[in-house]
């Protein structure tokens, strides 16, 4: 531990200056452009990274009504989609029910343990 109380942004930036004081001009060059190089290298990876999410359809079909129908033809219907309805929704229920249970049981779990 004592060798990073010794750890000084001051003293690395002082070190980092009489390192490259030291240096030839040509090596300072050759750094300059190896930075750049990197740079530009890791810039164009990260910019081919980005990957774009593929098109999804959403189609809705549309159930189309000639306007002479009744309206003993339209409650036929209503009752017909009311029953598929009731299935659907008692299914939804059901699994919401199910989740309910899953999260309890994590909860008790998690009581049992004090958290």
């Amino acid at each position: 531990m004592s060798f990073l109380a010794r750890i000084s942004p001051i003293r690395a930036i002082a070190d980092l200056r009489f390192f490259l004081s030291q240096r030839r001009p040509y090596e300072l060059g050759f750094l300059a452009l190896s930075i750049v190089v990197t740079t530009l290298l890791f810039a164009g990876f990260v910019h081919d990274s980005k990957v774009e999410k593929p098109y999804k359809r959403n189609i809705i079909y549309v159930e189309q009504w000639p306007a002479s129908r009744t309206d003993a033809e339209i409650r036929a219907q209503q009752k017909i989609d009311s029953a598929a309805k009731a299935v659907a929704d008692a299914e939804l229920e059901k699994r919401q029910k199910k989740r309910q249970a899953e999260f309890k049981k994590i909860d008790d779990q998690l009581k049992a343990l004090g958290i």
